[in-house]
């Protein structure tokens, strides 16, 4: 360890001594060790690529050991006897170098590190983000309206010359080189726009959290450490880091809504069947919908231009209905968001509505869900249970039970709600919070989470509603995000009404 030229305070007494044992402790990967030079109390900050923690608890919850590396240089700065700070060059094992800066304070049981910050050597290829990545990997069109947009496509899209993936190694290891382009796809190529790569999805796209167990978790650069949002994670993640400006991926229960919500994105869902599915790899037939993401909601709407049919939709109005009682779903810190946005529009109807049936929709939702899931994939999955991740695999195993007498009771439900819905919603537009809460921390227990996010973002499949989510920030500054539902076939005034509030 060396100290900068010039006049300069001496190394303080054991600093040296603490640096290395922190060393061997990270070479180690000994986070219990690591987590004793955390200077204890709610201002000490570690930040690294994936974002910045505050507060030693935080830090010691979610901090990794750093991976393998040996120091290139090292050199310190000291500022008083009791403080100084370390700044070090490190190479790594796997290749390329990075860089460590620490601020580290003397205390009464040693020396700790009171903020800290580590780069590394970026990745060719974020393998959680990206199963095949280009630059581009398709050109779009020469002078289309989405000329100079770059998009990424969910893993469940046919791209020629590409297998379909699902999210699975084993799908994908089995599944046919395509032939041809999705409709949405070669849309959007056509339209002008680069097709950046295909990006990863939740296992065949059955989930709505992000958390893939074969290829890792997509970072969410808007929230970290939480979770981004599935099954169109991957998508999602490349929008947000500003990888692609368009993220295409499909939307049963939320799998576009929700990390829209969670990332800070605009996203909408389609009205059921506007935009045909052939070349996408089925879940559930009945709810399946074509969606996108982007960071602007103009761009939203002029991918809506492109891909949605055009024909003139249902005759509608502007006229904004809230209900208290889905309102009444979402925690606070995201019910206040919500209120506040809608406080800002204006005059916004406010009409009860009588909702004691809400929970049979949402079981019944989820039933015909797993029925239809288990017709199209039961086949390939019967003996392959074992390769899919624990949280996909349950939902696949409960599936398989279903019979044939609850799936018609539950599809008959599902009808008569869907018959409800658009009954309530008319010609108007619903507005409601996107999911009930901010995106959940990693590695806590989503269980209850899914559930209640169910019940908000089950209505617009229900009803076969096209749904706009729309970004907002709850005071503690984190994303949330405000739907728009209407009439089936009011897509192209839904986009429009997004870019018009947004």
């Amino acid at each position: 360890m060396t100290a900068p030229s010039g006049p300069a305070l001496p190394v303080p007494d054991g600093l040296v001594e603490a640096f290395r044992d922190y060393e061997r402790a990270a070479a180690e990967g000994d986070t219990t060790a690591l987590a004793r030079f955390v200077a204890p109390g709610s201002s000490t900050l570690a930040g690294d690529p994936h974002g910045l923690l505050v507060g030693s608890d935080a830090i010691t919850a979610y901090a990794a050991a750093p991976p393998p590396r040996r120091l290139v240089q090292t050199h310190v700065q000291v500022t008083d006897p009791d403080h100084a700070l370390v700044v070090a060059l490190t190479e790594h094992e796997s290749g390329g170098r990075g860089q460590q800066t620490q601020l580290w304070a003397r205390t009464a049981d040693g020396w700790v590190i009171t903020a800290a910050h580590t780069s590394e050597p970026p990745p060719a290829l974020d393998s959680r983000i990206w199963r095949v990545v280009g630059d581009p990997l398709v050109p779009g069109t020469p002078g289309g309206p989405l000329s100079g947009e770059s998009v990424a496509v969910k893993d469940v899209y046919a791209v020629a010359g590409h297998p379909v993936g699902g999210g699975n190694p084993a799908w994908e290891a089995g599944a046919p080189v395509e032939r041809g382009d999705a409709k949405a796809v070669l849309g959007l190529v056509e339209a002008g726009a680069d097709l950046r790569g295909i990006a990863r999805a939740d296992e065949l796209g059955w989930s709505l959290f992000g958390a893939n167990p074969h290829f890792g978790t997509p970072p969410n650069p808007r929230a970290p450490y939480r979770v981004p949002g599935g099954s169109s994670s991957g998508p999602a993640s490349a929008v947000s880091l500003g990888h692609a400006t368009i993220g295409l991926g499909t939307d049963t229960a939320g799998s576009v809504r929700v990390p829209a919500a969670y990332q800070g994105l605009y996203g909408v869902r389609t009205t059921h069947g506007a935009i045909g599915t052939h070349g996408v790899l089925a879940l559930a037939p009945s709810f399946d919908s074509v969606g996108w993401l982007t960071r602007d909601a103009d761009l939203l709407a002029l991918v809506g231009d492109v891909l949605l049919p055009d024909t003139a939709g249902p005759a509608g109005t502007s006229e904004l209905v809230l209900v208290p009682e889905l309102l009444a779903l979402a925690e606070p810190d995201v019910r206040d968001a919500v209120e506040s946005w809608a406080a800002a529009q204006g005059l916004v109807v406010r009409e009860t509505w009588s909702l004691g049936e809400l929970d049979e929709w949402r079981r019944a939702f989820s039933t015909w869900q797993a029925w239809e899931a288990w017709t199209v994939r039961g086949p390939w999955l019967r003996e392959r249970l074992h390769l899919l991740g624990p949280d996909v695999r349950a939902r696949f195993e409960h599936a398989a039970t279903i019979d044939e007498r609850t799936a018609e009771r539950a599809q008959g439900v599902v009808q008569t709600a869907r018959t409800r819905l658009r009954e309530l919603v008319g010609d108007r537009v619903l507005v409601l919070p996107t999911t009930p809460s901010v995106a959940p921390l990693l590695g806590s227990d989503l269980g209850p989470v899914r559930g209640a996010t169910l019940l908000l973002t089950c209505l617009a499949p229900l009803g076969g509603l096209p749904a706009v989510s729309l970004p907002l920030r709850t005071a503690a500054g984190l994303p949330c995000g405000v739907s728009l539902t209407a009439a089936p076939g009011r897509d192209r005034d839904l986009l429009a009404l997004a870019a018009s509030l947004g």
